[in-house]
């Protein structure tokens, strides 16, 4: 049985859109390549919308999970990859990947701003580690 616990250091900020520490037992580790914002055909989806893009890519993440028998509650550390990231746009990732985590507690998380991704039109690319039975 796989356990997913999530202390609250003393001395760093608690915040309710991601866990600090993540601590994992199960039998198996999933890690998913960076998703971004296309569908199975390999088409863009959002356009130059972020918060569309962040919620297809999150969709990606939990296709990719799924295939290993794994779900967003199983995803221990995540980590967003953001093309000129600037900090008024966490809000908008925030917003867009809060629903794939209602009633759960957020994994660790990153943020990185980067200058670009493997395409132009690609504004994020989330992966996910993921612990499972």
């Amino acid at each position: 049985m796989s356990t997913i616990e999530h202390p609250r250091p003393d001395g760093l900020l608690h915040n309710p859109g991601f866990s600090q520490v993540v601590v994992a037992s199960g039998t198996r580790t999933v890690y998913t390549a960076g998703q971004v914002s296309i569908d199975e055909r390999g088409a863009l989806v959002g356009g130059d919308d972020l918060a569309a893009q962040t919620a297809q890519a999150m969709r990606n993440v939990g296709l990719a999970l799924a295939a290993a028998g794994a779900t967003y509650a199983d995803i221990v550390k995540i980590t967003t990859y953001v093309v000129n990231y600037r900090p008024e746009q966490r809000t908008i990732i925030g917003k867009a990947r809060a629903p794939f985590f209602v009633g759960k507690t957020p994994p660790a998380s990153t943020l990185v701003g980067v200058a670009a991704l493997a395409l132009p039109e690609w504004l994020i690319e989330i992966e996910a580690v993921a612990v499972v039975d």
